[in-house]
């Protein structure tokens, strides 16, 4: 029955906005014993709603909302984070279907943190949530050098890249990833965040985007999808 399908698509979305994992999980309190987005994603493929559907009317769905509260200060990174938990445990049920080509990605996201800047953290944040939005995610990691950018952009052919630092010492380091990138990589769209970062800067450096938190560069990013 329709109800059936738009109730469970519902409660997936809502346990992936309240970080309720599985049924064990203890978080949050007032949802102890309740089944999770875990068990719930089993249930509505065995219901036979799409994998597709699941993602973007459920899990995606819970994801966005996140990053609106996160953006107007209603929860924080330890919210966000489990949050992102609950999507990826769901997303293990959905893995075959990427791998299949059933369910479409809106695009790759190549993400790091430049050169000389070992902060992951608000990385990490943009990192979930992109792949929240149904973006696959290549994760370069800290302290990544312009040529591994250049090198994994050409690997992926339309990829987006998204440039992180949290050190004023290290956002120089942009401009050169920036420029070498869009000498190599013709037509690349790139991303800068950061503490010390500006929209200003972003426009110094030749970035396409700034954004100064993560909802900011979802919406970014599904604008271009």
């Amino acid at each position: 029955m329709e109800t059936d399908r738009n109730q469970i698509l519902e409660k997936i979305a809502f346990c992936v906005e309240f970080g309720k994992i599985n049924l064990s999980s203890p978080y949050p309190p007032d949802m102890k014993n309740q089944e999770g987005a875990d068990e719930l994603t089993r249930k509505a493929l065995d219901m036979g709603i799409s994998a597709q559907d699941i993602l973007s009317q459920g899990l995606v769905l819970g994801m966005q909302r996140v990053g609106v509260k996160f953006r107007e200060n209603k929860v924080f990174v330890p919210q966000v984070l489990m949050s992102a938990k609950a999507m990826s445990t769901a997303m293990q049920h959905l893995k075959p279907y990427f791998q299949s080509g059933e369910v479409k990605r809106k695009g790759k996201f190549v993400i790091g943190t430049v050169a000389g800047d070992l902060h992951d953290i608000g990385k990490n944040l943009v990192a979930m949530m992109i792949e929240g939005s149904g973006w696959e995610v290549i994760d370069l990691g800290t302290d990544v050098k312009s040529e591994k950018f250049v090198e994994t952009a050409r690997q992926h052919p339309g990829c987006v890249v998204g440039l992180s630092a949290l050190l004023t010492t290290t956002m120089v380091n942009m401009e050169k990833i920036v420029r070498d990138l869009k000498s190599s990589v013709p037509g690349i769209k790139i991303l800068v965040g950061g503490a010390p970062l500006s929209m200003d800067f972003c426009k110094k450096i030749g970035a396409d985007f700034y954004s100064p938190d993560p909802q900011g560069a979802v919406e970014y990013l599904n604008q271009i999808a």
